[in-house]
């Protein structure tokens, strides 16, 4: 399992033309196993997106104990990536096809003043949300539903069908927490939802526009597109008894 800050990296997949996490974790870890590897990660992740929690999966003849594979692997990783815990697997493991569902948080910074600690970890949003609006708006999206709406390209699926099993919304200040959890996500979708709640906060949507919406299956009838740098891959569910726990 590892965690990394996304700001300095074009998602997590490797491109020809751009550093990625993908690309740093294995060259590190080729190093620590002293044998060339390729990594398997658990999702796809953004340019300046972050995680909390990221899963990962590599095969090696090497026999380094797992506390040693931490602890090596972590001496070569830059400061913005760290490897949290490592675990042996069956041979069949895939950390993308095994996984049940994830849960992402997005944070947002709702001062007149920008947070200079927080400029690319938190979504800076000029005033405070209307969070009755949004709590309202926020319960149309839990349960099983066609996406479309939410997706900023759907080519690449087989469907745009997901269920949302979560959707909840924190307030601590001048800091808004958007927690979803769901057996899986559209590209943009967790981004779009939030940009929505925010069109909704300022009275471009009602609340009650949301099944309509969701109905379209149309891209243009959401919202805006929140950035990146606000989100949070937060958990992964490997165990369907932990993805449907309410908490």
């Amino acid at each position: 399992m590892t965690a990394y800050r996304g700001t300095n990296y074009h998602g997590f997949q490797i491109q020809s033309n751009a550093i990625t996490v993908q690309e740093v974790l294995q060259k590190s870890v080729s190093k620590v196993l002293n044998e060339k590897v390729s990594i398997t990660g658990c999702s796809r992740t953004d340019t300046g997106v972050h995680a909390n929690q990221y899963c990962f999966n590599v095969r090696t003849e090497s026999q380094i104990s797992t506390r040693g594979f931490v602890r090596g692997v972590n001496g070569k990783l830059p400061d913005d990536i760290s490897i949290l815990s490592c675990e042996e697997v069956p041979l069949d493991f895939h950390a993308r096809f095994d996984c049940k569902g994830k849960e992402y948080i997005y944070k947002i910074h709702c001062s007149e003043s920008k947070n200079p600690f927080t400029t690319d970890l938190m979504l800076h949003y000029r005033r405070k949300l209307d969070f009755d609006a949004i709590k309202k708006a926020s319960h149309y999206f839990v349960g099983t539903h066609d996406f479309a709406s939410f997706c900023a390209d759907c080519t690449n699926v087989s469907t745009t069908v997901r269920t949302i099993y979560s959707l909840d919304i924190e307030n601590y200040g001048d800091t808004v927490i958007i927690l979803v959890k769901g057996d899986g996500f559209l590209y943009n979708m967790i981004r779009i939802i939030v940009g929505t709640l925010i069109d909704v906060s300022e009275g471009r949507i009602s609340p009650d526009d949301i099944p309509d919406i969701l109905n379209a299956k149309d891209r243009l009838r959401a919202g805006r597109t929140a950035m990146a740098h606000g989100l949070y891959l937060n958990r992964v569910f490997y165990d369907e008894k932990d993805l449907l726990v309410c908490e």
